[in-house]
């Protein structure tokens, strides 16, 4: 049976630094690791998202509750990560707005609450979500994309309650995520970190408070917070408000308190894993790549654009050779592909490294600093 549905989630993106593009942060070397979290609590104001029982529980108003329990905890155990909210009243804010409040706070994770319904009230589970056209879910053999596109939909329409939102939205089309996807070098660099929150979401929830059901797991969808923030992601399903046995639970103190403690728990084991990969973690020393501080000039072909840098062997890279560039003046690490002495002779290489990194240039080094070769 076709479900339409409406999803409690929450999206949590991680934020890493790519050159070029505007939703970027930075970070120092004295502040590598997770440093700032934006929680945006879905829905609210004119947009009251899933209804409840009553107004006081409609989605707005449970996704604001277990936001902030979420952050209080975040505040008390890691008093020096800085914690942002989209919104902390009932307030209508706009889905491009929640992106750039995250980029402008430089934020290294952002977290986008939401509630699920469904017209059968039989439906239940959580599930985390992270952006991709395919499923990473091993238990669905088949494109949970195709299945899933009603629920992307029903979350993207918010942008309809927006003035001109033809015009704000233009760029994003959900129905060709290749095209979104494909071309969003930010995605291809972060993928990894997505996968690794949406997997330790994932370890908490085929347990209570949570309950299992053909929904739980992890899977991707094209959803614009996802899109426009271009950064690591997971989505992550709380529940469905519209089961009675979900409902006791999201909209009950001592349900929303257990809900807070297991994203706390999934965000403090995150964070844990995403220091010790950056060298934030004094107790693990990770082999790292050396910065390149060139001599002379070449040219070759950026890839991507860091504020850490990364091992010899990340994934990341696919399999690609890529030395770190860092200017004195910059907190940037730029990876190049190749050394070569003209631009033409880099110009030649672009084609394919573009098969794996479709929004490539060819860029000058001289000494530290880095030019795009027009």
């Amino acid at each position: 049976m076709a479900y339409k549905v409406k999803y409690f989630s929450i999206i949590i993106i991680s934020f890493l630094l790519l050159a070029g593009h505007p939703a970027f942060s930075q970070q120092s070397g004295n502040d590598l690791g997770l440093n700032t979290i934006v929680i945006d609590p879905g829905h609210g104001g004119k947009d009251p998202g899933a209804p409840g029982k009553t107004k006081a529980t409609a989605e707005k108003h449970i996704v604001l509750k277990i936001s902030k329990l979420f952050g209080d905890k975040i505040k008390a155990e890691y008093p020096d990560v800085k914690v942002v909210y989209t919104r902390s009243t009932d307030v209508f804010v706009e889905l491009k707005e929640r992106a750039n409040i995250a980029k402008r706070n430089n934020a290294d994770l952002f977290v986008s609450i939401h509630c699920n319904s469904n017209d059968n009230t039989k439906a239940f589970g959580a599930s985390a979500h992270i952006l991709g056209s395919r499923s990473n879910n091993p238990k669905n053999t088949s494109d949970y994309f195709a299945k899933s596109k009603t629920v992307a939909q029903r979350e993207n329409s918010v942008m309809l309650l927006e003035e001109d939102y033809k015009t704000k939205y233009q760029d994003f089309n959900p129905d060709s995520p290749e095209s979104v996807i494909g071309h969003s070098l930010m995605w291809q660099a972060n993928y990894n970190n997505s996968l690794l929150f949406a997997a330790e979401y994932d370890a908490y929830i085929h347990k209570a408070p949570y309950r299992e059901s053909n929904y739980t797991g992890i899977h991707q969808d094209v959803f614009y917070l996802l899109w426009a923030t271009n950064m690591p992601a997971a989505l992550l399903e709380l529940g469905f408000i519209s089961n009675p046995s979900d409902y006791a639970v999201l909209s009950s103190p001592e349900g929303q308190e257990k809900i807070a403690q297991t994203l706390f728990n999934a965000f403090s084991n995150y964070k844990k894993k995403y220091d010790a990969s950056v060298g934030a973690d004094k107790t693990s020393t990770p082999s790292q790549k050396s910065s390149v501080q060139a001599e002379g000039v070449y040219y070759g072909v950026q890839i991507m654009g860091l504020g850490r840098l990364l091992k010899d062997s990340d994934p990341g890279f696919k399999g690609l050779k890529a030395e770190a560039v860092k200017s004195a003046d910059s907190n940037i690490y730029k990876y190049i592909v190749g050394k070569h002495a003209s631009a033409s002779a880099a110009s030649a290489t672009l084609a394919d490294v573009r098969k794996k990194f479709p929004e490539a240039f060819v860029v000058k080094v001289d000494g530290g600093s880095v030019s795009r070769v027009k």
